[in-house]
């Protein structure tokens, strides 16, 4: 199984593989035109059109929809017939371990953060979404970051 980040690569990169046959195709009937049949002018006008259009900074950064993939994980969850049986593991920076915690301690998410239900003080426990590692079902792996 390949983890959300690997998914989200290999997704981006072949957008990108994509994008240059597609422009390769629209423009190879330009060859013909003095200047414009150079390889060098056509890398050059296919960096310039998609950094104007912000293309690169939005669509393929490697890791941008990850957040996205771990909000609908927890939706999922949330929402599932089953929630006492998923486990959630997350990094705890103070303990520097990672943490299992069962699925239904989950109070709410909101704004990118996990909010749990502490077991043993009457406390909200805040996890930001970038330290979820994987989800469990039954013991079994369901979604790993």
């Amino acid at each position: 199984m390949l983890r959300e980040q690997d998914k989200h690569f290999l997704w981006s990169l072949y957008s990108a593989i994509a994008t240059v046959f597609l422009w390769k195709g629209i423009w190879e009937g330009i060859y013909e035109i003095p200047y414009l049949g150079d390889p060098f002018i056509f890398l050059f006008i296919g960096f310039a059109i998609l950094t104007f259009s912000s293309l690169i900074f939005n669509q393929f950064d490697p890791l941008g929809g990850v957040e996205k993939a771990v909000s609908r994980i927890i939706q999922k969850i949330e929402s599932h017939p089953q929630k006492n049986k998923f486990e959630i593991t997350y990094y705890d920076k103070n303990l520097k371990k990672e943490i299992v915690v069962p699925a239904a301690r989950i109070l709410k998410f909101e704004n990118g953060a996990l909010i749990l239900k502490h077991h043993l003080k009457n406390e909200e426990l805040f996890i930001p979404l970038h330290r979820l590692r994987a989800v469990y079902f039954q013991g079994q792996r369901y979604w790993r970051l």
